[in-house]
């Protein structure tokens, strides 16, 4: 019903050059533009394959009415070491029931009450990358400049605000992981191809074929790793990740966003000898595809395993703070 749409001779049509990321970045980049395709207003970028349909198409797939969070934890125990200045999630209570317990309060009638306040950045944890978060020479997604899109304001074009009621459709899980790697895992510096999902979604069946509008995620287990270990260097360490030669993969299934149990999205160290996250600079700012990086998907992964099926109803809206770039989310797949 789903066939695995194949991007014929990627690998081989277009090989990598480990010395010239500037020339692969910027052919790959050309290949894979979709500036222009919706109109040059358009501020949802691949989300615009995610129509009505699919998503009557993602409802129908509740079978049982089992769910899943796909979130990690939003704590001062979570990855975040202070790279690029990102810390963990700092919760603090404002009210609590001691003060309730002592009537200093203020309210009549033995009423009491708690309140709290968080401070974080917004890709501390599980979150969508939007489309003002990465620039290419400048420009934003649909070609428009970067300083004209993010200023100290927020994104005033493409704030994840726009998207916050899209993202709910058709989810599939491809667990390259489980179906690749060594005991459910993928080492570090593991660069999936796009000959790795296609072996994957062939042998996890006809429930895991990826089209358009389709929400797919990869999982790597990288956060199974880091769970047994320590965070280590999760977030922004070496990793997994998708090879950048997946680009036009991803650009030729029409998916509307992809989603990795990993910081970074992409294989960790990049592919070539200089570079610092290329497939996001081909993916965000010219193919205008939505990113998810830290997702949980191990409660999910391990009961795809157990019973054969692997697409389910997702939904998955960012916190829509207002001029945003990226934005926590607590995903949720029922099946």
């Amino acid at each position: 019903m789903y066939p695995s749409p194949t991007v014929d001779g990627v690998t081989d049509s277009h090989p990598l050059d480990r010395r010239d990321p500037e020339g692969a970045i910027a052919a790959a980049a050309k290949r894979c533009s979709n500036w222009g395709r919706w109109g040059t207003d358009d501020v949802l970028g691949t989300l615009n394959f995610l129509d009505d349909a699919k998503r009557r198409e993602g409802a129908a797939l509740v079978r049982r009415g089992v769910s899943f969070s796909l979130s990690q934890s939003f704590d001062m125990n979570g990855p975040q070491k202070g790279w690029r200045r990102r810390t963990n999630p700092v919760h603090t209570m404002l009210d609590t029931g001691t003060d309730a317990e002592r009537g200093n309060q203020g309210f009549p009638h033995g009423l009491g009450g708690a309140d709290d306040v968080i401070a974080m950045p917004l890709q501390a944890s599980t979150q969508w990358d939007g489309l003002g978060h990465i620039f290419d020479h400048g420009n934003a997604w649909n070609g428009r400049r970067a300083g004209d899109v993010v200023t100290s304001e927020g994104d005033l074009v493409t704030g994840i605000e726009t998207v916050a009621g899209l993202i709910a459709g058709r989810g599939v899980l491809v667990d390259v992981g489980r179906a690749i790697g060594s005991d459910g895992e993928l080492p570090d510096g593991f660069a999936i191809t796009t000959e790795h999902l296609e072996a994957t979604i062939a042998a996890q069946g006809a429930s895991s074929g990826v089209g358009r509008g389709d929400l797919l995620l990869v999982r790597t287990g990288r956060l199974a790793r880091a769970r047994r270990e320590g965070w280590g260097d999760y977030a922004g360490g070496d990793s997994p990740g998708l090879s950048f030669t997946t680009a036009d993969w991803l650009h030729g299934t029409e998916i509307a966003g992809i989603a990795t149990d990993t910081w970074g999205f992409e294989v960790r160290p990049n592919e070539f000898d200089v570079a610092f996250q290329p497939l996001h600079q081909v993916a965000i700012p010219n193919m205008g595809l939505f990113l998810g990086e830290m997702w949980d998907l191990d409660a999910l992964a391990a009961d795809c395993a157990a019973d054969g099926i692997y697409d389910f109803w997702l939904t998955a809206a960012p916190l829509p703070v207002t001029g945003a770039v990226g934005a926590p989310v607590n995903p949720i797949a029922v099946k």
